[in-house]
């Protein structure tokens, strides 16, 4: 999805993006540009998540700095949009409000009773701007009843989360409203260390911040928000269930996707990235199968998915922060099999890239090289490896490896010992700039 959200802005009246996002995602959204062909302005890194208000104010800083006056366009990374031609010329509708120094949001015309999603009551146009209309409320994501009566009263529009301004107006409000939010962030810019494409917030002036979304700080509050009413094949994929409106259902209603046998079932969405998932004589339920866990909820039952989350946050685990797939400067990596005392990775390195100097205080590694050619420093020595040679890492071995070549080098790395974690890597030398 974050792929579609860059395709979808690739377009002569959009500039080059910037990308917000946790300092843990920001080599994945770099690799998505490379993998993409497509470039960006800068990619901010949060080092604590404070919500949408003082992430979209890093950004409107940023933004400021270079021209006030330009417009920014907000899109979430998590958006489906259909019809991107009308989307694009919505977008030059909502521009002439926001150049009068309105708060721009896009309302999409409700097709169903949905109560995912919040809604905007929809009042006169905005003089001076045709198209463009005066918000009268916002509403939360309401029961079924509600939800019906907003779509038959034909005057509510779902609360899409686009939005469109000019930096200076949203600070504007931003610092009559909160005015303890843009204090921190700006502190945060100001104190900011770059590094490349990447701006690194000042992780001690954000933390500051209150955690607030940008609604509630602002939209809900301002009397300068004004809605786009827009018909563009938008969805939310807040949930599971909200793939089952987007794909294409058999004659049953169920959604497969990957290496999935049914019998019996109707109505259902399954997923399996990796391995057989059988589903027999159920409805109405979806199932996401990854290679570290598996979920199973009634549809109706998805959002409370982050019930789950809290308990894992509670358990002190992982699955819900780090994915098995982690991406990093140099490649990624793939956790394939973890157990006391080891750890089996397939490890990819770009052309041209090397990961850093370092060694290690617990853990010893074993390299096979699988396609491509490796450059390994190990220890005094320095090897050349092709497809079926191998090295160990012995604790406390200064090594590094390096891709000298133009195709992506795979290997599977084997880590053994008494301690297997990434804080046991001490970095003597490294490209990126990594401690």
């Amino acid at each position: 999805m974050f792929a579609d959200t860059l395709g979808r802005i690739e377009s002569e009246q959009l500039d080059e993006p910037i990308v917000i996002c946790n300092e843990s995602h920001r080599f994945l959204s770099a690799e998505e540009f490379r993998a993409n062909g497509t470039s960006c302005r800068s990619i901010i890194t949060e080092p604590t998540a404070r919500n949408t208000a003082p992430a979209i104010a890093a950004a409107a800083i940023t933004i400021a700095n270079d021209n006030p006056q330009t417009l920014m366009l907000v899109l979430p990374s998590d958006h489906v949009v259909k019809d991107v031609a009308v989307f694009l010329a919505a977008i030059e509708v909502a521009a002439v409000a926001a150049r009068l120094g309105h708060l721009v949001t896009f309302g999409v015309k409700p097709t169903r009773p949905e109560t995912g999603y919040g809604y905007i009551s929809v009042g006169e146009e905005v003089e001076g701007a045709s198209g463009c209309h005066q918000v009268l409320q916002f509403s939360e994501k309401p029961d079924i009843e509600t939800a019906t009566k907003y779509l038959e009263d034909g005057h509510y529009v779902w609360n899409s989360g686009i939005l469109l301004f000019a930096p200076e107006t949203y600070l504007e409000e931003l610092s009559r409203l909160q005015p303890e939010i843009v204090e921190a962030v700006q502190k945060s810019v100001e104190a900011a260390q770059s590094d490349a494409l990447f701006l690194h917030l000042d992780e001690q002036a954000f933390a500051r911040s209150p955690a607030l979304s940008i609604d509630v700080a602002v939209m809900e509050n301002t009397d300068r928000a004004v809605v786009v009413p827009v018909d563009m094949g938008w969805s939310d994929v807040g949930a599971w269930s909200a793939l089952n409106v987007l794909e294409d259902a058999d004659k049953n209603g169920n959604v497969i996707v990957g290496d999935v046998l049914m019998h019996g079932t109707s109505n259902a969405y399954i997923r399996s990235d990796h391995r057989l998932v059988a589903a027999v004589g159920v409805d109405g339920l979806v199932i996401v199968a990854t290679d570290d866990a598996v979920l199973v909820s009634s549809k109706d039952r998805t959002q409370d998915v982050r019930h789950i989350v809290a308990q894992l946050d509670q358990a002190d685990r992982s699955e819900h922060i780090s994915h098995s797939l982690v991406y990093r400067p140099w490649g990624h990596y793939h956790n394939l099999q973890d157990g006391p005392g080891f750890l089996v990775r397939e490890i990819v390195v770009k052309p041209g890239a090397k990961l850093s100097l370092q060694y290690h205080h617990h853990r010893a590694e074993h390299w096979v090289v699988v396609e491509g050619q490796a450059i390994v420093t190990n220890g005094d020595e320095i090897l050349t490896l092709s497809p079926d040679q191998s090295t160990y890492i012995p604790r406390e071995a200064l090594h590094r490896l390096e891709n000298p070549g133009d195709i992506p080098l795979r290997m599977i790395e084997v880590q053994t010992g008494d301690y297997i974690s990434e804080d046991d890597i001490v970095r003597v030398e490294d490209d990126f700039g990594r401690d």
